[in-house]
């Protein structure tokens, strides 16, 4: 038994202040760890390894740091006179307590992730709907239909080669926006594959009008992932709303910069006859927000009108 002692008025409000200075290191610390925790592990993805993380690393910062600060205290009040029974109880009571708090910390916070990861898929989901349906639209635009028909229809009779290869094109691009419409990411590779298909056509009508000047080099596109049908939107972007002609071509830049793709195109005479809206590059821009939380730069000016795309690396 550790004799009685006697503390003085002053000595019992320093007594609260170290006590309640000693929860808040204690917290503190465990606020600090929880949240280095949260960056390694996830909830969704390794539960169990959360689980044990937690279990490992509250006892071993809560025990010593509580056994230390509460034996500063009968240092510092008692003379050194330590009750280790004592000490060991209120040690324990300390650890089942931080337990408790940061199960209901942790139950909360897992609520609020599971909601907002809820509200994400679904917008994910309506952003990817609205992608699919304006990359079909684009495609089905009655514009479109009118001149790839015209277009075969010549192919045919002037060259019946040509025309298989432009039916087999087409055919492949709506496949490909069929297949890929439901996919977050894809190859950097795939999405330039189909880019080549969609200006195989736009060569076919326009000829010598429009180029394609491909900078990437040939390792980096099996290295890089980025949202389907991103590519085609920008080439139709640039087609839909520049004039252009054999005298003044049309000459579209693909290259990397770092880790974003970049497309530019000179910006020639605008066509009236095509009101943007504007959707097509929002819902892009919406879709990278979602996917990945960056966003695209849009870089317009009087000579030049560039998109640049942020690529995410392959896992």
């Amino acid at each position: 038994m550790v004799p009685h002692q006697e503390l003085s008025h002053l000595q019992i409000k320093f007594s609260y202040l170290y006590t309640i200075g000693i929860a808040f290191i204690v917290w503190q610390g465990n606020r600090y760890l929880l949240f280095t925790l949260r960056s390694y592990f996830n909830w969704f993805n390794h539960p169990m390894r959360k689980i044990g993380a937690l279990l490992l690393v509250i006892p071993f910062y809560t025990i010593p740091i509580s056994v230390l600060l509460l034996t500063g205290w009968y240092h510092l009040f008692l003379d050194g006179l330590v009750n280790w029974n004592t000490l060991l109880n209120t040690t324990l009571i300390i650890l089942i307590a931080v337990i408790f708090i940061v199960h209901v910390y942790e139950t909360v916070f897992l609520v609020k992730e599971s909601e907002s990861e809820m509200l994400r898929n679904s917008q994910l989901e309506k952003a990817r709907a609205e992608s699919a349906l304006e990359a079909l639209k684009n495609q089905i635009d009655p514009h479109f239909i009118f001149n790839s028909l015209n277009t075969l229809s010549h192919l045919i009779e002037s060259s019946p080669s040509k025309a298989r290869q432009f039916n087999d094109t087409l055919a492949d691009v709506y496949r490909y926006i069929l297949l890929n419409k439901g996919r977050d990411l894809v190859l950097l590779s795939e999405e330039m594959a189909f880019l080549e298909n969609y200006f195989s056509l736009l060569k076919i009508r326009f000829g010598d009008s429009l180029f394609l000047q491909n900078e990437v080099p040939e390792s980096a596109p099996d290295k890089w992932l980025l949202p389907p049908i991103s590519l085609q939107l920008l080439m139709e972007n640039a087609v839909k709303h520049n004039e252009f002609s054999r005298v003044y071509p049309l000459t579209i830049v693909l290259r990397i910069e770092g880790e974003k793709l970049v497309m530019t195109n000179e910006v020639g005479e605008i066509r009236t006859d095509r009101v943007s809206n504007g959707l097509g590059l929002a819902n892009l821009a919406e879709r990278y927000r979602l996917i990945s939380s960056k966003n695209i730069d849009i870089i317009a000016t009087e000579r030049e009108f560039t998109v640049r795309l942020p690529l995410l690396p392959l896992a």
